[in-house]
């Protein structure tokens, strides 16, 4: 996905854990019958782990002949993490990458130095009306990687680990957990998880890294005897042993790491520990020096003034 700034929410509930350090409300932004809620950044919280941005798109309904369009755009410093719970998406990148990604299944997308990318529902998709909800992340790149040649890698479903029981399915995206390993290879050590609750099912999330994080994405859970509802990020401090308890049937996203090699710039798509690197990217972009998807290249984004 492309950034585009989203307004801060108006203040939220109140930490009422003592294991949660902080809560957060995704920044709500419509671009036109599809809607990005953005958890990452926020205030006080740059990144948990590598995770510098998350946000949840959708859930959409599409007419039609009407679809998503993310035009050609750049990124350094950083790679896309897309998840989807309903929908496709046809990825497109300067690598010469051309495909779709559906539910389950994980597109791990390393900028590097500097790769070019477009998000658009397909043809097909288009011609018979459809739904999109899913997540993408961006996870910052450890300073020693930063200048890395761009890198795609697609994993389907099949090939994400899944842990199941006791009304419990975690499917493993990337790093490690519970003792599973997730294929996709991510230069600093991680965790990124969905998992899936039936109501009364209970999970566990030691303190294996010190900073952790879970998203709710649909229903509501229980931590402490405190309940917490769907569009909610919760920041758990270190060393505390978090059970999280589903009081209806509930979709979450666990996520976290190590703490990351120091803050990063920001600015618009490009991710950085140096800002003269992303004052050199927004030129290169501007003078059209990034390579160019090559089955897409007729429309592009702007970079912002």
């Amino acid at each position: 996905m492309s950034w585009q700034p989203c307004d801060d929410p108006k203040p939220g509930d109140s930490a009422s854990c003592e294991a949660i350090e902080q809560i957060i409300i995704p920044r709500a932004r419509d671009l036109g019958g599809f809607e990005v809620r953005r958890a990452l950044p926020a205030k006080g919280r740059q990144m948990v782990g590598p995770f510098i941005f998350f946000d949840q798109m959708g859930p959409a309904e599409f007419l039609i002949g009407n679809g998503v369009d993310v035009r050609p755009h750049p990124h350094i410093g950083l790679a896309t993490v897309t998840y989807l719970f309903a929908g496709e998406l046809m990825h497109r990148d300067s690598l010469g990458t051309e495909l779709a990604i559906k539910p389950g299944e994980l597109n791990l997308m390393s900028a590097g130095r500097g790769i070019v990318h477009s998000e658009r529902s397909s043809a097909e998709t288009r011609a018979q009306g459809s739904r999109l909800f899913g997540l993408q992340a961006w996870a910052a790149l450890p300073k020693a990687h930063e200048e890395d040649a761009p890198t795609f890698a697609h994993f389907d479903s099949t090939a994400l680990p899944r842990i199941t029981g006791e009304g419990k399915t975690v499917r493993l995206i990337m790093g490690a957990l519970y003792g599973a390993h997730a294929p996709a290879s991510f230069p600093h050590d991680c965790f990124y998880a969905e998992a899936v609750l039936a109501p009364g099912a209970v999970l566990p999330l030691d303190p294996d890294y010190d900073e952790r994080a879970i998203y709710v994405v649909s229903g509501e859970i229980d931590i402490a005897g405190q309940r917490y509802g769907d569009g909610r990020l919760l920041v758990f401090r270190p060393g505390d042993r978090i059970s999280i308890l589903a009081m209806s049937m509930a979709r979450i996203m666990l996520l976290g790491g190590e703490p990351m090699d120091g803050p990063r710039h920001i600015w618009w798509n490009f991710v950085s520990s140096s800002e003269d690197r992303i004052a050199a990217a927004k030129a290169d972009w501007k003078a059209r020096r990034f390579d160019p998807v090559p089955t897409d290249q007729e429309e592009f984004i702007p970079a912002p003034e």
